[in-house]
């Protein structure tokens, strides 16, 4: 059924309650999608605000928010950024938002009709700061749909509970997130130095002075990945790269599983050179490599129900986990001033 323009609607006197903030940088596949899961909210929209911070995109993600605006001009808000990363982007939309609570979203994804609704539910029945949901990982043909399963996989992905299927209940940190207006003032804004771990940042800062993350089941949304296998290596080889940036920027907002690619990989280079210097190094490094196959083999099962997917992911697993930490060991080499890019 079509979504029905509603002109007479008029916002009057009624405050904004929720403001959405979006950044948006050439989303052009995914944003029209994006916004009718919006339109489709059962969030009274009279006390909505919808906030898009565009990262002077090149493609024609700003014609398509332009047009939605022209329908909604009451409720569709567009900003520029400039700087083009996500954290400049969510500082200029938090400081342009006007309602009582301010929701993060994310271009890539369509939400549960009751999405918003769930939030602010949350946030008010909760003495959470920042609320969170479930990802159910999605994606577009034969390789994205491997892809999105080992994203979903906890031997893809690690604890990761809001990718995995978590329980609902107090967390290390969540997507996107919906705070408190108030917990931009007593925390501060988001960290403008970090092109990536943005939120992972923001959540540790606020466990670390005290705060709660919360996050609820039934809060959910699906997100879609990368759907070929170069940008699935290019994400993991950026997000392990980022990781050791932040750690340093930022001590202690980065878990240990974050680095266990990084331990992985560094365990295949180092391994064979002791085999050499003392043959006993031989049997742990074979031991690895048959625990890791027999792992990937269990989960490659097991996270499908499609038999054809499973060889897919036992290319994917060891092609994402070394990827990652690739990644993070350019990040140590960036670390120490020996290698540089942006």
């Amino acid at each position: 059924m079509p979504i029905q323009e509603d002109h007479a609607q008029e916002k009057m006197d009624k405050p904004v309650l929720v403001s959405i903030v979006m950044p948006v940088y050439n989303e052009e596949q995914y944003i029209e999608a994006c916004i009718h899961s919006l339109l489709k909210q059962d969030y009274s929209r009279l006390s909505m605000e919808w906030i898009f911070v565009d990262g002077c995109s090149k493609d024609r993600t700003k014609l398509i928010l332009d047009s939605f605006k022209q329908r909604f001009p009451d409720l569709i808000k567009i900003h520029d950024n400039p700087n083009k990363t996500v954290p400049y982007a969510m500082n200029i939309g938090i400081k342009a938002a006007t309602g009582k609570y301010i929701i993060r979203l994310d271009a890539h994804s369509e939400y549960a009709f009751d999405y918003i609704s769930k939030c602010v539910y949350y946030l008010e029945v909760t003495d959470a700061d920042n609320v969170g949901g479930i990802a159910k990982t999605k994606s577009r043909g034969f390789t994205g749909n491997a892809i999105a399963l080992m994203l979903s996989s906890k031997f893809g992905v690690g604890n990761s509970q809001f990718r995995t299927n978590g329980r609902s209940g107090y967390v290390d940190t969540v997507p996107f997130g919906a705070f408190r207006r108030e917990t931009f003032i007593k925390y501060g804004l988001y960290d403008e130095r970090l092109t990536r771990n943005q939120d992972n940042e923001m959540n540790y800062r606020i466990r670390r002075n005290g705060g709660k993350i919360y996050m609820a089941e039934d809060i959910q949304f699906a997100y879609y990945c990368r759907d070929r296998i170069s940008g699935i290596v290019d994400m993991a080889i950026k997000n392990g790269k980022w990781n050791v940036i932040t750690s340093k920027l930022c001590p202690g907002s980065m878990g240990v599983r974050h680095f266990v690619p990084f331990f992985f990989l560094i365990s295949l280079i180092i391994m064979p050179i002791l085999t050499l210097l003392f043959q006993p190094f031989g049997w742990l490094f074979t031991s690895e490599i048959i625990l890791y196959f027999l792992l990937a083999m269990f989960f490659a099962i097991k996270d499908t129900t499609e038999v054809k997917y499973t060889p897919m992911l036992l290319i994917l697993f060891p092609l994402f986990h070394i990827s990652y930490g690739f990644g993070s060991f350019l990040g140590v080499l960036k670390r120490n001033g020996i290698y540089v890019n942006r």
